[in-house]
């Protein structure tokens, strides 16, 4: 049987797996640095001092389906109940008129949103039959063997992972010089085993965030819409409630806000991109806090604030010019994400679709 390894359990990760996987007869092993599957559709589940559970989608906090295939793919999830329309009404807030605006109408674009969060969706991908997933395992060495036509995997301690015949690299962590940035070694794909890709990737241009989850007891009844972004602001750039989303807990109000790149390119230019300790992340917080309170509505003090930073999970552009992922046919490498296609989740959908439809093309040539 033919074997591809997964590398990153993000939504386009999971999806080129689920797609291999399911509907093809792949055998397909994700591997996953993390403790869990998401990537930037990750939620955030916290624990109050008095007990309370709290989650939030504190990255992606919704996602479209413009495009007929994701349409497909959305509506097959909808039919199994891992994702729902968030039929609220979204706008904007102007800090400088201090008002609401831009209220959307029916019939603008649906935004769905997973079920119970938005990394639900990803964990029922990578958890199809034929799709073994190994969390907290990052991979740190792709080696390609010539005489066997396959890859080898190590992962980060040393440690063998296995050899594949081909390779889906959906975290651009892989090939990105900012791996060595945030641990000191090189990025596991050296990038001249593959020329024609190296030619086309370019470093992936990134917008920087920082998301704050805020829990109060209270409704916040001075906000009229369940999102918005701001206006005139150069601190938070858009704020969503969670409490509002189909599946989701009502026992709290809970918000989730974004700050703005320029806001976190500046903390970043003074911090760096290494762990930042509980006493900075507080710091940020509350400055991103008293902005929200900037605006003049009636906003109390909330029982639960923390921030979360998010160094380079937004791309601020595509590398992939015409194709919806990179694919090098001889050495069966395909590279996906939002960042072939376009920022957005839906963007990643379709750059996962696209890998897998390379890797079903050529084994069935084999």
């Amino acid at each position: 049987m033919n074997r591809v390894a997964v590398i990153g359990s993000g939504i386009s990760g999971a999806v080129c797996a689920w797609n291999l996987a399911g509907k093809n007869g792949v055998s397909v092993t994700v591997f996953e640095s993390a403790r869990g599957p998401g990537g930037r559709m990750s939620g955030r589940r916290e624990t109050t001092e008095d007990g309370k559970e709290l989650v939030f989608d504190h990255g992606a906090p919704y996602f479209t389906a413009t495009n007929a295939d994701v349409r497909s793919v959305v509506g097959d999830w909808e039919a199994r109940g891992l994702v729902a329309e968030w039929k609220e009404s979204f706008g904007s807030f102007d800090f400088i008129s201090k008002t609401f605006s831009d209220y959307e109408k029916d019939g603008s674009c649906k935004k769905f949103v997973g079920i119970p969060k938005m990394n639900s969706i990803c964990r029922a991908l990578v958890s199809e039959p034929g799709v073994e997933t190994k969390f907290g395992v990052g991979v740190g060495l792709l080696e390609w063997l010539e005489d066997e036509g396959s890859w080898s995997l190590n992962g980060l301690d040393g440690q063998n992972l296995g050899h594949f015949k081909g390779v889906v690299a959906s975290d651009k962590s892989v090939f990105s010089p900012r791996f060595r940035n945030a641990t000191g070694r090189p990025p596991p794909l050296d990038l001249n085993l593959v020329p024609e890709l190296a030619s086309k990737i370019k470093e992936v241009p990134v917008d920087p965030c920082f998301a704050l989850m805020l829990a109060f007891e209270q409704p916040l009844s001075s906000i009229p819409l369940k999102g918005f972004s701001f206006l005139n602001s150069k601190v938070l750039s858009r704020a969503y409630h969670e409490s509002s989303k189909p599946g989701r807990s009502t026992q709290s109000e809970n918000w989730v806000l974004h700050s703005t790149a320029e806001y976190a390119e500046n903390v970043i230019a003074q911090t760096g991109l290494q762990k930042l300790p509980a006493a900075t992340l507080d710091k940020i917080a509350e400055e991103l806090f008293q902005e929200f309170r900037n605006t003049g509505l009636s906003i109390p003090r909330p029982f639960f604030k923390r921030a979360h930073r998010w160094g380079s999970a937004f791309p601020a552009a595509r590398i992939s010019e015409e194709e919806n992922c990179l694919w090098d046919g001889k050495k069966r490498l395909a590279i996906c994400g939002d960042f072939c296609v376009g920022p957005n989740v839906e963007g990643a959908i379709l750059s996962g679709l696209a890998a897998a439809s390379k890797f079903n093309e050529t084994f069935s040539c084999l």
